[in-house]
């Protein structure tokens, strides 16, 4: 069985979801679609073929993310293989923990808010209010 020679060139969205950065290939198109990414400081295509020495610049969440393309392969291997397919730069590695530091510090002022259906005790505390709203109004 010979040997494949080492890939030049390779779609984007293929590369993304081999090196881990996005779960499926249709959700890096997707990415890629929406403008998140973008190669050597262009907007891409998920068909933009890649080439080591690219540089990527992604948003993930809210962290955006500079990736130096250093190999490039077709299939999704384990994780230590997928990360040795590309360097994140210093900056960006700054940017990220510094990130990461102020979602441990700060509390999310949504995550204090109710989610969900009320409950009975919350349905009968709103009923009062209103009752005693409305009641106040007739008196006027």
């Amino acid at each position: 069985m010979p040997l494949k020679p080492p890939l030049e060139r390779l779609r984007l969205d293929k590369w993304l979801w081999a090196a881990r950065l996005y779960k499926t290939r249709s959700l890096a198109a997707e990415e890629v679609d929406l403008g998140r990414v973008s190669v050597n400081g262009q907007p891409a295509k998920p068909a933009r073929e890649l080439k080591p020495g690219d540089t990527l610049s992604l948003r993930q969440g809210p962290v955006q993310r500079e990736l130096r393309v250093l190999g490039l392969s077709a299939v999704r291997g384990p994780a230590p293989v997928a990360q040795a397919l590309y360097a994140e730069t210093a900056e960006s590695l700054a940017a990220r923990e510094a990130a990461a530091a102020r979602r441990r510090m700060g509390v999310e002022p949504a995550d204090t808010l109710a989610h969900g259906r009320p409950t009975k005790r919350d349905r009968r505390q709103l009923a009062d209010w209103q009752r005693w709203s409305a009641s106040a109004d007739d008196q006027g």
